[in-house]
């Protein structure tokens, strides 16, 4: 291998590194501007692909870190022009106007913001307070990611800040999700068979083209790929499932069965259809996303 490459497979891994480091917070910054840890994570996918489609072309690259988050900021505005939300990203007009930057929210109140919450600003607002108040890149690092100026990124700011401070005030009145009666049986089953380590159990309700998302490290379909997923978890102890509901969807919250407290620490979601389980997408590589997930246990 010539010098020139050896310095370019580096760079790769290097660059490949670092994607995978800062995956954890792509993804604060994607299920906040979607509103949903799910949706976060398919925009972080995204975006990665992206940018590893791009890095062998982009030549030098002096702010990587800014570089991924532009592209994850593109790759979550096309997610929501996609859910017909594009009218949202024109509301801040007026860049001239300056504003006192000084947060009214404390910080700690910022990012605890519920994710529903942070859908309610425009696009543009949820964008900057996310990146500045939740992420801490300054104003100069905003901009860059927004591909806006220093002036419009400081009215957006203090607009979003402003509404954010109202919206603190308001009661959460948003509907608590539910599950069909048939969607229950289904998911107290499967975490009953999984619990149980029956394997054969849990098979027997994989449909024939189910799939399989381990997030962060690779996907499968079919039947016989899938059932392998099931040994790979026999041979592991630092599981425990309980039925409950991440986002409004069916989901396994899975706990360690050593921890006192019995707090999930990440969850696999599961999809049905009347041919049986079609769906699994399991979060054990990637348990940043039940970070402000709207969990609902059983």
């Amino acid at each position: 291998m010539t010098e020139s490459a050896a310095q370019a497979a580096i760079s790769q891994q290097a660059f490949e590194a670092m994607l995978g480091a800062l995956r954890p917070k792509l993804h604060r910054y994607c299920a906040r501007m979607t509103g949903s840890v799910i949706d976060g994570e398919d925009v972080v996918q995204d975006a990665v692909i992206k940018a590893l489609e791009a890095f062998a072309a982009a030549g030098p690259i002096l702010q990587p870190e800014g570089w991924l988050f532009r592209i994850a900021h593109n790759a979550a505005l096309d997610f929501l022009r996609r859910r017909a939300r594009l009218a949202l990203i024109h509301s801040d007009e007026d860049p001239d106007m300056v504003s006192d930057l000084t947060a009214t929210m404390p910080d700690h109140e910022i990012a605890a913001t519920s994710l529903r919450t942070f859908m309610r600003l425009p696009v543009g607002q949820r964008s900057s307070v996310i990146l500045m108040d939740v992420l801490g890149y300054s104003l100069e690092d905003v901009g860059g990611v927004m591909n806006a100026t220093i002036p419009a990124v400081k009215a957006t700011l203090h607009r979003g800040r402003a509404r954010l401070r109202e919206l603190a005030r308001e009661p959460d009145d948003a509907p608590i999700p539910v599950l069909t009666e048939a969607e229950r049986v289904l998911l107290t089953a499967y975490v009953d068979r999984f619990n149980a380590r029956d394997v054969d159990a849990v098979r027997a309700m994989l449909a024939e083209e189910v799939r399989l998302d381990l997030v962060a490290r690779h996907k499968v379909a079919g039947r016989a790929e899938v059932s392998r997923y099931f040994g790979n978890y026999g041979k592991l102890q630092d599981w425990l499932l309980a039925p409950g509901m991440v986002d409004g969807r069916a989901a396994a919250l899975v706990s360690d069965p050593q921890d006192a407290a019995g707090q999930p620490s990440y969850f696999v979601l599961l999809d049905w259809t009347a041919d049986g389980l079609i769906g699994i997408r399991d979060f054990r590589y990637a348990r940043y996303a039940i970070e402000g997930a709207d969990i609902v246990t059983l």
